[in-house]
């Protein structure tokens, strides 16, 4: 079996069965701006991460950057230089709204609304591509990747988690549903996809941050996780304790750097 083939499999495991999500009062995937925008902000105030470095390095003065799936600007705006230009991927118009309003009038902008790869054909070239925490929602992940290779000169920085990122909910769909979750795909399988498309393997830095995870004290933290149990608001309460009883571990993650061919 293909790496391909098997990323896509693994992937489509990790569906959300339909008798629970039949049972869910609010949709499980609605993604709180806030959040968002509350990470793009703690990335702008640093450190920097691996991913920042590595996308700044090949960047330089005058670059031109572009962020697939940008959401608020989390793994590009930290990068921007004087004299850059950023243009932003996401299918969500309310994404790109944040990213511009934390960006500023200062800065080179386009937004782009779509979804990768299917708008890649109107994105101009750009000097390097970013691409943050996208991967595991992309089942043709060889198709994604192609392009990226293809869309940027220099070089491509893709930055996902090393574990699935719903990997830490895994307890809690069983304590509230008894439901098992899949353990695959991780970071290894990602590199093989890659390298299949590639024909070499990627650069890759293994790093760690803050778990994404709380201790069950933020209501909005609760609400959200809740909400991706597809449970209802009385379970609140079930929910933060279940938060508070695990303690967070860092969230390891992984970047991943190749030369662009545009």
């Amino acid at each position: 079996m293909s790496a391909v083939t098997r990323w896509a499999e693994d992937l489509a495991a990790w569906a959300i069965p339909e008798e629970i999500l039949r049972s869910a009062p609010d949709s499980p995937w609605a993604f709180p701006i806030d959040r968002f925008s509350a990470a793009a902000r703690q990335a702008l105030a640093g450190p920097p991460t691996p991913t920042h470095l590595r996308a700044g390095e090949a960047l330089g003065d005058g670059g031109t950057l572009l962020d697939v799936g940008s959401g608020a600007g989390a793994a590009s705006l930290p990068v921007l230089r004087p004299g850059c230009r950023l243009i932003a991927v996401d299918e969500d118009r309310r994404m790109l709204e944040a990213l511009s309003d934390l960006a500023g009038g200062g800065v080179d902008i386009e937004l782009i609304e779509g979804r990768w790869p299917e708008v890649a054909d109107r994105v101009p070239k750009s000097d390097v591509a970013v691409c943050a925490n996208v991967a595991y929602n992309v089942a043709d992940l060889d198709v994604f990747v192609r392009a990226l290779t293809t869309t940027a000169r220099r070089r491509v920085v893709l930055e996902l988690t090393r574990e699935h990122p719903q990997s830490g909910l895994s307890p809690l769909w069983q304590k509230f549903w008894g439901l098992q979750r899949p353990e695959a795909p991780t970071l290894r399988d990602a590199v093989d996809v890659v390298t299949e498309v590639l024909g070499h393997t990627p650069e890759i830095e293994e790093w760690d941050q803050p778990s994404r995870l709380g201790d069950g004290s933020d209501p909005g933290e609760v609400a959200w996780v809740r909400r991706r149990l597809c449970l209802g608001p009385d379970r609140d309460g079930e929910v933060a304790a279940e938060l508070a009883g695990h303690a967070p571990e860092p969230t390891g993650m992984a970047t991943l750097v190749w030369s662009g061919a545009a």
